[in-house]
């Protein structure tokens, strides 16, 4: 073995503890970066085996009624390669155990078989046999909800008949992934579930032999979605069409392409951060070493070993170092892809996963990783190849000193003497406490990105639970209803008030943009479910006009006085000029909202209403729910309670996922920065601080000198990171933003203070580690001249 090499495995043991504490640093990046795109990966590619295998659609849309004549019509669209036309109506449920009245979305199965379209995998059982209209086969979620299994049976209501059915099969399917019920926000397993019936027991039951009101589209490849979309709306409107939408638009697949773009963000965000608090610590701990080793680079120069070789000797510890954190992180990285692949993979129910792991990831994040490492030594060794042996084996020239700024400062303040030392240290050498304060800074900022998320779910509960919806519950109807109903509501059991509400689905049109979404009706003072905006905390009258969700006004890049135009899909190709007259941040759904005699107005019609929001005598909610069972009009009750335990549930388990990796990260960051940034200045300072103690200062006082700088340069830290936090998640909350959903930017003084201490605690921790070796530094060997 060459001799530098040998002197390379003595650094290495000598500086183990430092080169931990960079490799950690590192291997966070790493590991962050093979975590999160192996997890997106995974996801991804599972998703698009699943769709390619199951058949799953292209473009979907609804419509009232319309005949089975029209499918020939709507398969001859240029572009579409398949259709399948089908019957999907809701049900209310009658579970035994469960108080509470569930809901069903029952679609129909052709009689030819199981669908060509969205196709079911069979977990258990059989699918219903053709004829036998008591068969059903549930979604496998609900079935794990309840422990169901074939043969097991419940009562349902279809358009008011109730009849038994038994479970012959349990299935998955590429459409409900992610079942979420209507008006809910987050799935609920216990109280809603998916079934799948033969298309004539459905069709009896809802008066639609020869008819259908659904229909799934697959499309040819290079096929024009915009045009296919178009003319299967034309071909549905006189038959009540909703509007087609595509996969984009779709419920399931939307949500599950927001987690994928969440991960996206965090490979984009965080690697980052990691690899140049890593170049910087490398540096850091290398122009050190380099500085202690000045005679000995002098005499390996003298004795023939050229400049580009001895700065390899140094580069090698880096990449030494680096090798280690990349190791690191290659390990803790796949492990953690492959646990969250799996908690993902549950949570979507897929069938199966695929765990893809490319090898270009880590070769990139090897690369990365180890280019960080190498930037950080480059800066550190350059002055090995300039530096002549005659220059390096004669003592540095003393620092020479002058009064600055700080020293004026100081002296005005009249600090302490060992005070004074802990200022001028940081004077003479500004940039490298600058660095400092900004890595431990960031760990901070890590952790306000990753606790702010709590507390913009307290808010947004806040805003969608107590400021805008403030019913127990919504009664929807089988079928468009006068307000009248709303009496008969009143006299159920246990309702104390009823408001009434109605939707109609519309295309809003502001210059070139458009924009298709349900327009909800609101009576004038109504309390139970109000236009009311979030963010400024007040209620937004539509009047005369209309309001809309902001980032519907956004999308359509229209302001308040500005005039759009609506069109009713359900009715003629008519558009109505109507006024945006206010905004509203409501974080869920993209909304439009107008008076209810506006709107029948508009509809050529009079007032209506499709749901009751009702408050509830808890007292008599078992009498209530006994009706609704067995009302024949309603077609579903939910309950907000309900609503919220779901949304809650479903947030808590993703918020404490983020905030655990973003505590760790933090964690590692201000213990890799305070503990290297300790150990440089004692070895830097160790003859000072020996000498301090010969005179008389304290193991008190030294250490004071010492650490107190660092705990000086944390104070600055801290603010500077809830700065940047607050930053970090506003970045965040942009990239979480899309149509299903938008998260509020509020951050507590909780939160601020937990990611305050988090720091100051891990900082704490370092810093005692190096308090242990200034009281056990050894006098005599410190202040012996190096020879």
């Amino acid at each position: 073995m060459r001799a530098l090499d040998r002197k390379l495995l003595r650094d290495i043991r000598r500086l183990w503890a430092q080169s931990l504490a960079i490799a950690a640093v590192l291997a966070g990046g790493v590991l962050v970066m093979v975590m999160s795109y192996g997890a997106q990966r995974s996801l991804s590619q599972t998703r698009d085996a699943y769709y390619e295998r199951a058949r799953f659609a292209h473009v979907w849309s609804e419509a009232a009624r319309a005949p089975q004549t029209l499918v020939p019509e709507i398969a001859a669209i240029p572009g579409v390669a398949e259709v399948e036309a089908r019957i999907s109506e809701f049900a209310v449920l009658d579970i035994p155990g469960l108080e509470a009245p569930g809901l069903a979305q029952i679609v129909s199965i052709p009689e030819s078989g199981a669908p060509r379209l969205n196709r079911l995998i069979l977990r258990e059982g059989r699918l219903p046999v053709p004829g036998h209209g008591d068969e059903v086969v549930v979604n496998e979620a609900f079935a794990l909800a309840h422990d169901y299994h074939p043969g097991d049976g419940f009562s349902v209501t279809l358009n008011g008949q109730k009849r038994a059915l038994t479970i012959t099969g349990i299935v998955l399917s590429p459409e409900f992934i992610y079942s979420v019920p209507p008006g809910g926000m987050m799935p609920d397993d216990l109280h809603f579930g998916v079934m799948w019936m033969p298309e004539a027991t459905l069709a009896a039951a809802f008066n639609l032999s020869g008819a259908f009101n659904s229909v799934s589209l697959a499309l040819t490849r290079g096929a024009n979605l915009e045009q296919v979309k178009d003319r299967l709306e034309t071909l549905l409107k006189p038959y009540g069409g909703t509007g087609p939408y595509d996969r984009k638009a779709q419920t399931s697949n939307a949500f599950l392409d927001g987690e994928l773009k969440q991960w996206d963000m965090m490979v984009k965000v965080l690697p980052p951060i990691f690899l140049a608090i890593t170049a910087f610590l490398v540096n850091m701990v290398l122009g050190r070493l380099i500085a202690l080793e000045r005679e000995q680079i002098g005499l390996l120069k003298a004795l023939g070993y050229g400049g580009l070789e001895i700065a390899w000797h140094y580069m090698k510890l880096a990449l030494g170092i680096g090798a280690i954190g990349v190791v690191l992180g290659w390990v803790g990285g796949y492990w953690a892809s492959i646990g969250i692949a799996k908690v993902y993979g549950d949570f979507f129910h897929f069938p199966y996963l695929v765990f893809l792991q490319r090898p270009s990831i880590y070769a990139l994040s090897a690369s990365i990783g180890l280019s960080a490492a190498l930037l950080g030594a480059g800066f550190a060794v350059r002055r090995v190849v300039t530096l002549s042996p005659a220059v390096a084996m004669a003592p540095p020239a003393p620092t020479r000193f002058r009064r600055g700024l700080l020293d004026r400062v100081a002296a005005l303040l009249r600090p302490r003497q060992t005070t004074m030392m802990i200022l001028r240290s940081i004077g003479r050498w500004p940039l490298r406490a600058a660095m400092t304060t900004l890595g431990i800074s960031m760990s901070a900022a890590m952790i306000v990105a990753g606790l702010f998320m709590i507390d913009s779910f307290d808010e947004l509960l806040d805003v969608a639970f107590v400021q805008v919806n403030r019913q127990d519950a919504v009664i929807t109807f089988a079928a468009p209803r006068l307000e009248t109903v709303l009496d008969d509501v009143e006299n159920l059991p246990g309702v104390m008030a009823a408001e009434g509400g109605f939707s109609a689905p519309a295309r809003l049109y502001h210059g070139p943009r458009s924009r298709t979404i349900a327009i909800e009706g609101r009576r004038d003072g109504a309390r139970l479910a109000r236009v009311f905006d979030g963010e400024r905390r007040v209620e937004v009258p539509p009047g005369d006009g209309i309001v809309l969700e902001a980032r519907l006004a956004r999308h359509l890049d229209a302001r308040v006085g500005d005039v759009i135009e609506v069109e009713f899909l359900q009715r003629d190709s008519t558009r109505h000029k109507v006024v945006v007259t206010g905004t509203v941040q409501t974080f869920f759904g993209l909304g439009a909202y107008m008076g209810q005699d506006r709107l029948a107005a508009l509809m050529q019609g009079a007032p209506q209403v499709l749901l009751a929001n009702v408050m509830i005598d808890e007292s008599r909610q078992g009498e209530l729910f006994e009706a609704i069972k067995n009302a024949p009009g309603i077609a579903r009750i939910t309950l907000m309670e309900n609503v919220r335990k779901s949304f809650d549930a479903t947030m808590a388990e993703s918020a404490n996922i983020s905030v655990a990796i973003f505590s760790i990260v933090a964690s590692v960051i201000a213990v890799g920065v305070v503990y290297n940034s300790a150990r440089i200045q004692l070895s830097e300072r160790a003859r000072e601080l020996a000498s301090l103690r010969i005179l008389g200062f304290t193991r008190g006082e030294v250490s004071y000198i010492l650490l107190g700088e660092l705990f000086l340069l944390v104070a600055a830290a801290i603010p500077l990171g809830l700065w940047l936090g607050h930053g970090m998640a506003a970045g965040m909350v942009a990239s979480f933003d899309s149509d299903l959903y938008s998260i509020p930017l509020l951050i507590t003084r909780e939160t601020y203070i937990r990611a305050a201490l988090v720091v100051a605690a891990a900082s704490a921790g370092s810093a005692l580690i190096v308090r242990r070796r200034i009281d056990r530094m050894d006098l005599v060997s410190v202040m012996k001249t190096r020879e």
